[in-house]
């Protein structure tokens, strides 16, 4: 479905990434792991088009989008919900999936949409009224990730998605996202530093270290080596 191959950038003279090759299989929740500042967010914005690719290629659905800007490849099916979910907080819930249904083939399925996200968020419709800055942070994501949800796309990449929630939060956020992939067929791609949120999620893992990748498998494989329990376990 997603393949970035041999990716290379970073931001003015400073290279970020080295040479990154990662792949997400269709209608499977890929996880990408590693410490602050290894280069995952950078990952998904060049992939996003959000920076440019200083060298490398963007596989998606089997064309090559390496050089397409954000807009075109939301057109496509591709969408990202950022870190800290970028909400609009003075408007109110439903103004902020409406906004997310900005392309023309979202508009014409806007209602169908709503309906789909409602369905998956009951929470959001129940509060369909009130202003996104006062929802509980968890609520806030299940919005952030609606909104995503309101252009249609065919996979979906998130950035920290578990970052600042409750335990019990995070579960039922990565509940949701097991739901996409099953029940609407959605690829994902998900940037986390949580470990086992990762372990328990994915179907494949890739751990990234200074701006490569240094391990990738099952998430079983990925955890059981002794630098990475070390690292980010403790043990």
């Amino acid at each position: 479905m997603l393949e970035a191959e041999n990716l290379e950038t970073g931001y003015g003279p400073m290279q970020i990434l080295w040479g990154i090759t990662i792949k997400a299989e269709k209608q499977s929740i890929t996880t990408i792991i590693g410490p602050n500042g290894a280069g995952k967010t950078t990952i998904l914005r060049a992939i996003m088009g959000m920076i440019q690719p200083w060298n490398g290629k963007i596989t998606y659905d089997g064309d090559d989008v390496t050089m397409l800007p954000p807009h075109k490849k939301v057109e496509r099916g591709l969408s990202m919900v950022l870190e800290g979910r970028h909400l609009f907080g003075g408007m109110t819930v439903k103004e902020n999936l409406i906004l997310g249904a900005y392309t023309k083939q979202a508009r014409e399925r806007l209602d169908d949409s709503l309906e789909i996200v409602y369905t998956l968020f009951p929470i959001l419709k129940e509060r369909s009224t009130q202003k996104a800055g006062t929802l509980s942070g968890g609520q806030q994501q299940m919005l952030a990730i609606a909104r995503a949800l309101m252009t249609r796309p065919k996979l979906i990449m998130l950035d920290e998605p578990s970052q600042g929630l409750a335990p019990i939060v995070v579960e039922q956020v990565m509940d949701t996202l097991k739901k996409l992939r099953e029940e609407l067929e959605i690829t994902i791609l998900l940037v986390e530093q949580n470990v086992l949120v990762s372990y328990h999620t994915a179907d494949y893992t890739y751990i990234i270290e200074n701006g490569q990748v240094v391990k990738e498998g099952e998430p079983s494989e990925c955890i059981d080596i002794q630098e990475i329990r070390k690292a980010y376990l403790g043990v």
